[in-house]
Order: structure tokens, then C-alpha cells, then sequence
């Protein structure tokens, strides 16, 4: 009997994918305080972000099994997290523009007795943008709830010039390794 999913985030994309793999699974999102993770390792950022968020949603019995994640955009050593203004979301769209920059996921998977923590890391290459479209950009409300101010599933995929590694690690969760390791806490199979 397969065990039952229970998605530690609200987050439209990270919901939409676990749809897409026909996945069922609940959501139990926990208020998570992330100012208490000040490590400024991207690594150890994500993959303590996605364990912090998986721990405080409590089991509400032993065939639950938890699945939470973070993403940041990384460029130039900085973490570009979600903009917190127009100002801010056009700074990071500029700084970005025509570099390559890194998205890494930390995905935590846990039941009553297993924990798995993973970063999955992928490179964006922008085209170079003019301020006319960076500004029509944010002048939509599609920049701020997102980790480096755009959606590359939306409008945002205007920006991309390549990507190297997985495509679902940028909208917010690589789907096609989460259903592998699902498969070991007997969430998914193929069947």
C-alpha cells in the first residue's frame, strides 16, 4: 500500500509538478521563521532551509511521508531570494542580465523512521536585457514570489538564453529525481 504524500508548501508550482507526475498528496504547510538559517553556503542554505520547513510539519500517523523544499538563485556568490520591492526585483533582473547564473533546490524527503535531504543545482544563461523589458517585467506581479525575480515557466522564460541541468529545478522542484526517491519511502511507483 502506497503511503500517503504530504507537501510541506503552499507553492502553486511545486504543486502543479506533483500533479503533472500524478502524485497525489496533501498540503500541510507549517509557518517556518527562515531568518533563523543565517549560513550564507548555498548548499547548506537550501538543504537546511527544506529540512527546517519538512520538521515542523507534524505526522499525523505512520503512512505519512513529508516532502518540503527551497530555492535560491545564486550569482556571484550572492543568494537572490524572493524581491521584496520593484526596486529590488529590478536589480537582480539587471544583475542577472546576459550572465549565467545558478538555481539550487534543497528537497527534504521524510517518513516516521527515513530522512532524505538532496540539492539538485542547474545554470541559467540570460540574454542581455534592455530596461524597457525589465521594467514591463516587474511592472507585473509575476517577479515577487520568486526566488531571483522571475518565472521561467511564465513570462520569464523570455529572459533564457540556455539552461544547463533540469528545467523543473528552476520553476521550484526536480520532479523527475523527487519521484525517484519517493519511490524509496513507497509514495510512488510505477505501477
Amino acid at each position: 500500500m502506497a503511503k500517503k504524500l504530504i507537501l510541506a508548501s503552499s507553492s502553486p508550482r511545486r504543486q502543479e509538478l506533483l500533479n503533472q507526475a500524478q502524485i497525489p498528496f496533501t498540503v500541510r504547510k507549517a509557518d517556518t521563521n527562515e531568518s533563523q538559517i543565517t549560513t550564507n553556503i548555498l548548499t547548506d542554505k537550501v538543504t537546511q532551509l527544506a529540512m527546517l520547513k519538512g520538521r515542523e510539519v507534524s505526522f499525523m500517523d505512520d503512512q505519512e511521508v513529508i516532502l518540503s523544499a527551497d530555492t535560491v538563485v545564486s550569482f556571484n556568490q550572492q543568494i537572490y531570494g524572493k524581491p521584496k520591492n520593484k526596486k529590488e526585483a529590478i536589480q537582480m533582473l539587471a544583475s542577472l542580465s546576459g550572465n549565467v547564473h545558478d538555481v539550487y533546490t534543497g528537497v527534504t524527503i521524510r517518513s516516521i523512521t527515513d530522512e532524505l535531504t538532496f540539492v539538485e543545482r542547474t545554470k541559467v544563461e540570460f540574454w542581455p536585457l534592455e530596461k524597457g523589458e525589465i521594467e514591463k517585467y516587474v511592472s507585473s506581479e509575476e517577479p515577487y514570489d520568486k526566488a531571483g525575480a522571475y518565472g521561467i515557466q511564465s513570462l520569464g522564460a523570455l529572459f533564457v538564453k540556455q539552461i544547463v541541468g533540469d528545467y523543473y529545478n528552476v520553476v521550484g522542484l526536480p520532479i523527475s529525481r523527487v519521484t525517484r526517491e519517493l519511490r524509496k519511502f513507497d509514495v510512488y511507483s510505477l505501477n
